[in-house]
């Protein structure tokens, strides 16, 4: 498919799974949404963003549940209105995130949640008595209260990692785009971990704005699909696979692509790059995956990276995330040390 705005028809699987019968019936709701039934059991098919989006409205529809009938509690329609509209009238994203979740608690049995902050980090903490979900049910929560939360500060908020009690599922390329290349499955808890300062965003939305958002959600709530032929996913791709001290200088990289410097240059300034971010990027990916396994030193992280010395380390994660690799670990671990 051509559209760079796609959405794994395996995701589609999933949100047919507990909400629409197979057979014609799901063949019907598939091709009212523009998606074609002959797709389903072609496992790397993918659909427009778009389209899964009309599919979502659908099934919402045929269920009067917008949770795809996961839970034993209705998410009935207009429910995504109403927390909305009730966090939008709170002053800061803390009371907004609140209020969302005080909500879903509400409607929903087996997803109860509550906003935790400690120091630098905050964290959305789904208080489960159940044994766990799929994987899908919660990515499809995580969806809804981040995709409001980006709207209501106006920006997107960037996830730390994502930890869920469920095993990891057969596909999560999506969910890595979606979310944060850091996931992690067969955790005790399920919880999305956002840095701290982004709690205090102002909240200013307008009643008109609300208007535009329902009429346009649940697409707009969709990250989009980032295309991974794109020179930058290959190129952090190659890095992710090799120690950090052997990453190419940009010269000997370009040479790799059969290309010339200043054309890489050009390439990656045309996506929104440099080699430089790309660098950082991955590095600051792979540091806080290394960070979350405690029997990792903070040395054989240095080494792993590429860094001269442990302390290049500590400078540059400072730099990136706002507080050191120590202060990190002890939060995300939940160290009273």
């Amino acid at each position: 498919m051509s559209e760079k705005d796609t959405i794994s028809m395996q995701l589609v699987r999933e949100a047919l799974l507990q909400s629409c019968a197979p057979g014609a019936a799901t063949d019907e709701v598939l091709s009212k949404a523009g998606i074609d039934p002959a797709h389903l059991q072609q496992g790397t098919a993918r659909v427009a963003a778009s389209a899964y989006a009309r599919l979502w409205r659908l099934l919402a529809r045929r269920l009067d549940d917008e949770f795809f009938g996961m839970d034993p509690r209705r998410l009935k329609s207009g429910s995504l209105a109403f927390l909305c509209r009730s966090a939008m009238a709170q002053p800061t994203l803390a009371a907004g995130l609140d209020s969302m979740l005080g909500f879903l608690s509400l409607m929903l049995e087996r997803l109860p949640a509550q906003l935790v902050g400690q120091q630098s980090l905050a964290e959305i903490v789904l208080l489960e008595e159940h044994p766990p979900g799929r994987a899908f049910s919660y990515f499809t929560y995580w969806m809804i209260v981040h995709g409001v939360a980006c709207w209501l500060a106006g920006r997107r908020i960037p996830i730390l990692a994502i930890e869920l009690r469920c095993p990891q599922p057969d596909f999560c390329d999506d969910y890595r785009v979606m979310f944060s290349d850091n996931l992690r499955f067969d955790r005790p808890r399920t919880r999305m971990i956002i840095a701290a300062d982004c709690l205090d965003l102002p909240i200013r939305r307008s009643e008109a704005e609300l208007k535009r958002f329902l009429a346009q959600a649940p697409a707009n709530i969709l990250v989009k699909y980032r295309d991974p032929e794109s020179l930058a996913s290959r190129i952090k791709q190659q890095l992710r696979q090799l120690p950090g001290e052997q990453w190419p200088e940009s010269e000997s990289l370009a040479h790799s692509l059969c290309i010339s410097a200043s054309t890489l240059r050009r390439r990656l300034a045309e996506e929104g790059q440099s080699y430089q971010a790309l660098k950082d990027g991955v590095r600051k990916e792979l540091a806080i995956v290394w960070l979350a396994e405690p029997q990792i030193s903070f040395a054989e992280i240095a080494g792993r990276l590429g860094f001269a010395d442990t302390s290049s380390f500590y400078k540059a994660f400072r730099k990136w995330s706002g507080f050191n690799p120590g202060h990190y670990r002890s939060l995300i671990l939940n160290d009273p040390q």
